[in-house]
């Protein structure tokens, strides 16, 4: 992989007072039941948001459940950072990070809607007035929400015309200006990477890793030309050796597989996390004998 190692270990230490949970995977529906009746070995839970954003019924009922037994974190597919906002969509949100009281909360850097809602994760032009509009949105999320919020880089398949700068520049200086954390999903770094034609070493050099709460990996798949992200794929090789090096140079972050496409039993989605922990461990160990 072109600039392999080149992440340099800058003693970076999370700016934001959360803690570390470990390595946990993502609760759907085909393992709700099996977790909460039989409480399987895992450090934390991430819970897409909008499945939760109802007055009550079963989903409620196993996300209690859910919340007395391990740590639970929402993250949202609908805020639409690069649109107007929907007021009723954050005022249930924010009954949700009541009813959970997680350390952070998450949405996408993108757009989701333009007079119709796309259903889709859609990549911003990187200007000066789409970052300042971003900026705004997130002040106005993370003041009702009352938590540490974490904005995550998508994966892509086209760019806009009008863009002025890298998607790592528009990232780093829409955090820093809104002063929230960032959710690092290594896995969209790298397909971006492949459609694009750029170096995920660069982007990964470039994100302010003091700010990154939490990481996110998936798989993805491959077609002639380009990758997809699916989240129906174990994690593929490149995408490890870019979390190893990510951890190696941040230190101990927060990491989530996504698995949501030809779900599989919840032992292998289990054997997943183990191998994220496992190559983050390694990672630590490599950090602290450098340091000694």
């Amino acid at each position: 992989m072109q600039g392999e190692g080149r992440l340099q270990d800058r003693g970076v230490v999370s700016r934001f007072e959360v803690p570390d949970l470990g390595v946990g995977v993502g609760y759907r529906v085909p393992h709700y039941k099996h977790v909460v009746d039989e409480r399987p070995a895992m450090d934390w839970f991430e819970v897409l948001a909008e499945n939760f954003l109802v007055d009550g019924g079963s989903p409620l009922h196993y996300l209690e459940r859910l919340a007395a037994l391990y740590p639970v974190v929402p993250h949202g597919v609908s805020l639409s950072l690069g649109s107007d906002g929907d007021p009723e969509h954050l005022e249930r949100l924010a009954g949700l990070v009541r009813r959970l009281d997680p350390p952070w909360a998450s949405d996408h850097l993108c757009f989701t809607r333009a007079h119709v809602n796309s259903h889709d994760l859609l990549p911003l032009p990187y200007t000066p007035a789409v970052r300042d509009h971003v900026v705004d949105r997130l002040e106005e999320v993370q003041d009702r929400l009352g938590v540490v919020f974490a904005v995550e880089n998508v994966s892509s398949y086209l760019t806009w015309r009008d863009s002025v700068m890298p998607e790592w520049d528009f990232l780093a200086e829409v955090v820093e200006r809104a002063d929230c954390a960032i959710l690092l999903d290594v896995n969209n770094v790298f397909v971006s990477s492949v459609n694009h034609g750029f170096d995920p070493w660069d982007y990964l050099d470039a994100v302010p890793m003091d700010r990154v709460v939490q990481i996110h990996l998936a798989g993805h798949s491959v077609y002639e030309g380009y990758r997809l992200d699916t989240h129906d794929h174990p994690v593929c090789d490149e995408v490890w050796e870019l979390y190893r090096a990510v951890i190696a140079r941040a230190g101990p972050i927060s990491t989530l597989i996504e698995w949501d496409g030809d779900i599989p039993t919840f032992e292998r989605l289990s054997e997943e996390a183990a191998t994220a922990r496992a190559l983050r461990d390694e990672a630590l160990r490599e950090r602290a004998r450098a340091s000694a």
